[in-house]
């Protein structure tokens, strides 16, 4: 888990079977979804002004359903080869 608030909260209640392993703080590169949300920012939403709330969530809608209509392009967004690797010495 990364070191969100939600995660680390006391009052989180995790159950007897479960050890949490948090991630180290700033390594968003064991965190795939960072570089999604960063994908998404840059490609679709960086450096545009909107014009009201609707607007935001439009385009915030558009560019998931551009993104997640390749499939292709999250693999290889989120792959990390140290981690592909990992199950061939398993």
């Amino acid at each position: 888990m990364d070191r969100a608030g939600w995660h680390t909260s006391a009052a989180l209640d995790v159950p007897a079977n479960i050890i949490p392993v948090l991630l180290p703080p700033r390594s968003p590169e064991l965190n795939p979804v960072e570089n999604i949300w960063q994908h998404l920012r840059q490609t679709y939403l960086s450096n545009r002004v909107f014009a009201d709330h609707d607007a935001i969530v439009e385009a915030c809608c558009d560019a998931w359903n551009r993104l997640v209509d390749g499939p292709g392009r999250i693999t290889s967004i989120g792959l990390r080869q140290w981690a592909h690797s990992i199950g061939q010495y398993q």
